[in-house]
């Protein structure tokens, strides 16, 4: 029995970690998921097993999910790993686009109380949030220069973003995810967020994956949206 139970934990793992979610709705998965939720020593040594690893277990919609642990470098991505993916140079570039996904998660969940007060949202809903963030912080630019400020700084990221164009011929022309503009750093976030499993696109409308509900809600029920507390009041975020 033991071996057994050891067996199907481990089977959830192997599922759970190539991306896939652990549903009572999917035939190919349906018998891990009652297996995890009606026998408790396989419950046990799967939470075990994860706590072990720095990895999280979310539930939502009758599937549970997987994601990295905060600070797990083994399955989680780096700032180096995601310069890559993304095809960004330097930090700041991948701090504003860390800033624009905290944005799209912001235009759905503002606090525990408000689970996804949108149902879609639009790369020009996002694009207004960014610049309105970005104005509080950009009224004395003026005064500073990007070689004096360190490059993770916030007024680093703001002036960055300040400089970028909100768009460019070529991208109205193509639609396409760039370092060109503002609208291309946000089209290169959400093409990242696609891929991830955690937007859905249709047309020009981004819907939240279950996977983007489970993380994000689990997030907020641990944290009571502190990152919306940090951006609606202190500078230094």
């Amino acid at each position: 029995m033991e071996d057994r139970s050891l067996d199907k934990a481990l089977d959830i793992y192997a599922t759970l970690i190539i991306g896939k979610e652990v549903s009572r709705k999917d035939p190919d998965t349906r018998e891990l998921y009652e297996e995890f939720y009606s026998n408790s020593a396989v419950y046990d040594i799967t939470v075990r097993l994860m706590k072990k690893l720095n990895l999280s277990i979310y539930e939502y919609n009758d599937a549970i999910y997987l994601t990295a642990g905060e600070g797990n470098k083994i399955f989680g991505y780096t700032n180096d790993d995601m310069k890559r993916l993304l095809g960004l140079r330097v930090n700041k570039e991948l701090y504003v686009v860390y800033f624009i996904m905290y944005n799209a998660l912001l235009a759905f969940y503002q606090d525990s109380a408000s689970y996804q007060v949108k149902e879609f949202i639009k790369a020009e809903d996002i694009l207004e949030s960014v610049n309105d963030y970005m104005l509080k912080f950009t009224s004395d630019l003026s005064i500073y220069s990007m070689d004096e400020m360190e490059e993770e700084s916030f007024k680093s990221i703001a002036l960055l973003w300040d400089e970028l164009p909100t768009v460019t011929s070529e991208d109205k022309e193509r639609n396409r995810a760039s370092r060109a503009s503002r609208m291309g750093y946000i089209k290169l976030t959400f093409n990242f967020l696609i891929e991830q499993k955690l937007f859905v696109a249709v047309s020009d409308r981004y819907y939240p994956t279950d996977r983007f509900k489970a993380i994000v809600e689990n997030y907020f029920e641990e944290y009571k949206g502190r990152i919306y507390e940090i951006l609606g009041g202190r500078e230094d975020a």
